[in-house]
């Protein structure tokens, strides 16, 4: 267990942020998350933040998944003052921070997202994992599984992946982890790409529009300036923003700005 005093971090938003699926919110007011093949479990008391690993792990994965080099406060202060929506989504949505996760998850996991709610896409999300993923167990015993590689899915077929209550949904799953198990989509090219080019090589695929291909983007290659449009945020836009959203003046991390809203909307 170490100890971290982190500014600008609320491990309860981020969960319920709509961004990760499997951090969850223990009985005793801890979280657990599991990422990377880790089980990790975070227990926070205002900037004090206890991670349940070793300082190795924490290097190596947990500082850039939860993204704690990004000076958040910074980007908050640049919120135009005259702009009282954006002002109260970040100061209601303080703790927000735009996590580095896995690509091949967050594809599969938003390809889940369409059309689907938080708590159904956990479940959906958890099925997957149980029924597919490595089995492992924490040194306190604790069951968790991994999220399941795409050569296992490709070779369940369509058939494997009924009752996870995927819906119409599972057809785009399969597609995606046939696609990636033959190579025919890299994840490793898509990694180099700038944002227009990951957008544009997104939505080649069977069942990634641009709602999705934004979220892919923003919450797993690190583009801040994807900026993915749900009918949360399309409601916000035509609400607040009739004459358009300021792109140009947050240009660079205007996603980490529609988290905000997002969230606040949420």
């Amino acid at each position: 267990m170490i100890e971290k005093q982190i500014e600008d971090f609320s491990i309860e938003q981020i969960a319920k942020s709509g961004q990760c699926f499997r951090i969850h919110k223990e009985k005793d007011g801890s979280f657990s998350n599991v990422a990377f093949g880790k089980h990790l479990r975070i227990i926070q008391k205002n900037e004090q933040v206890l991670f349940d690993c070793s300082e190795t792990e924490f290097k190596e994965i947990w500082e850039s998944y939860f993204d704690l080099k990004t000076d958040y406060h910074k980007i908050k202060a640049s919120v135009d003052k005259n702009d009282s929506y954006l002002t109260k989504a970040v100061n209601y949505g303080w703790g927000m921070r735009i996590l580095n996760q896995d690509l091949w998850e967050i594809i599969i996991t938003f390809l889940i997202s369409q059309n689907n709610n938080i708590p159904r896409i956990r479940k959906s999300v958890a099925a997957l994992c149980e029924k597919f993923g490595e089995k492992k167990i924490t040194p306190e015993d604790k069951i968790y599984y991994t999220f399941p590689e795409s050569e296992t899915l490709a070779s369940a077929k369509m058939e494997g992946l009924a009752g996870l209550g995927l819906g119409y949904r599972d057809k785009y799953i399969y597609k995606m982890a046939c696609s990636v198990a033959d190579g025919s989509f890299s994840l490793e090219t898509l990694k180099k790409q700038d944002t227009a080019t990951a957008h544009k090589m997104l939505t080649d695929q069977y069942g990634i529009g641009n709602k999705v291909a934004a979220c892919i983007a923003l919450f797993a290659l690190h583009h801040v300036d994807a900026f993915p449009i749900d009918t949360h945020v399309k409601k916000i836009l035509a609400e607040h923003y009739p004459d358009g959203f300021p792109y140009e003046k947050y240009k660079g991390y205007a996603g980490i700005l529609q988290q905000y809203m997002f969230f606040y909307d949420l």
